[in-house]
């Protein structure tokens, strides 16, 4: 029988939650982490640029922010670099800003409120399509059965032959670490938008294609007039998906 040995300090490992909420509790952190899901790396100086911070509190930031991995970094001679730590870590902070109550920002002129649109229609989230342009295509996707929902989404037949008849390679399972055909809570529109490995084969094949574009300077994604047909013509998009509301995204609690 084994004896349990009172004088004997044991160490067991369990998830802290607490200290994942705490490095985002800081608005400034959040707001870091936000801008890098464009996918893209950063350095330290555009960073503090972005969240109008002094560099020497940017660099406190992305300390903490780097130990506690949620972000990767990299140096280059003097120059700092960081991204988010994967994609795992992006479809988690999406999910997050999901389910976060709204907070009313100001908008001080007609750019902001168009810059604010064009967010909310179409963006990157991390690699792959978010936005109300990215839960059109799941909604979509599914309607034609090209999606199943399963223990969650699942690719079917018919969507690995639209895929291949697309010049898609389906390369998902075989990409180590990555689900397949995940989702992520969309914070716009709150409804789920396609992830994981087939979210981000979709999103480089619409890139390839400019079918989309993307903003050098934000997440933002638009779509062109070729990528309209194709929408259209491949996948039945309503017109309404593929541009901008006219109308400004009114308040939710």
């Amino acid at each position: 029988m084994n004896r349990w040995d009172a004088d004997q300090e044991k160490l067991a490992e369990t998830p802290d939650l607490a200290a994942l909420a705490a490095l985002l509790a800081d608005r400034t952190r959040a707001a870091i982490c936000m801008a890098l899901l464009d996918g893209g790396t950063w350095t330290a100086g555009e960073l503090a640029e972005y969240a109008s911070v002094a560099p020497s509190t940017t660099t406190e930031h992305l300390n903490l922010l780097v130990a506690g991995g949620l972000l990767a970094e990299e140096r280059q001679g003097r120059r700092r670099y960081v991204r988010l730590a994967g994609p795992d870590t992006a479809e988690t902070l999406e999910n997050l800003a999901g389910l976060a109550p709204y907070r009313p920002v100001p908008i001080r002129s007609l750019a902001e409120a168009n810059q604010r649109r064009a967010l909310h229609h179409a963006r990157t989230c991390y690699d792959h399509i978010a936005g109300a342009l990215g839960c059109a295509l799941v909604e979509v996707m599914t309607e034609r059965g090209l999606l199943a929902r399963e223990y969650g989404l699942v690719l079917t037949a018919a969507g690995a032959h639209w895929l291949t008849v697309l010049g898609v390679p389906d390369t998902g399972p075989s990409l180590a670490h990555r689900a397949h055909v995940r989702t992520c809570l969309d914070w716009t529109v709150r409804r789920p938008h396609l992830s994981g490995a087939l979210g981000a084969t979709l999103y480089r094949h619409a890139l390839e294609r400019r079918w989309i574009v993307k903003s050098p300077t934000t997440r933002i994604l638009s779509v062109t007039e070729t990528g309209r047909t194709a929408f259209r013509d491949r996948l039945g998009l309503p017109e309404e998906a593929l541009s901008p509301s006219l109308a400004f995204p009114a308040p939710r609690g």
